[in-house]
């Protein structure tokens, strides 16, 4: 359940969006925006805290324009919300939250 694309903006920076796995839950997804120079940092800053498997293969599901909006707002320029429904109403997480999220749920 990997699926992601990212959008070039015009100061040459790029915004990725990753629909992945939450970490400790196979049933839950979450949607993860990554502001960064280019893809490849973009990823090395998910690996660096601990999403190893982490790939992006093409541009099936690039970030809209809402999502640009969000992530290049925050301080991080790194968020996640849980996926697939965007309409739900919740709001963007800073990445830490996340992370401190435990396998058993507490």
């Amino acid at each position: 359940m990997s699926a992601g694309g990212f959008c070039k903006l015009p100061g040459g920076s790029v915004v990725v969006a990753l629909t992945l796995p939450a970490p400790g839950s196979g049933e839950r997804a979450v949607r993860i925006l990554v502001h960064a120079a280019n893809r490849a940092r973009a990823l090395t800053r998910l690996r660096n805290l601990g999403l190893r498997a982490v790939y992006l293969r093409g541009n099936a599901q690039p970030p809209t324009p809402d999502e640009i909006t969000a992530v290049l707002h925050h301080p991080d320029g790194l968020l996640w919300r849980d996926a697939p429904d965007p309409t739900a109403g919740e709001l963007w997480h800073p990445i830490r939250a996340l992370l401190r999220i435990s396998p058993s749920g507490a």
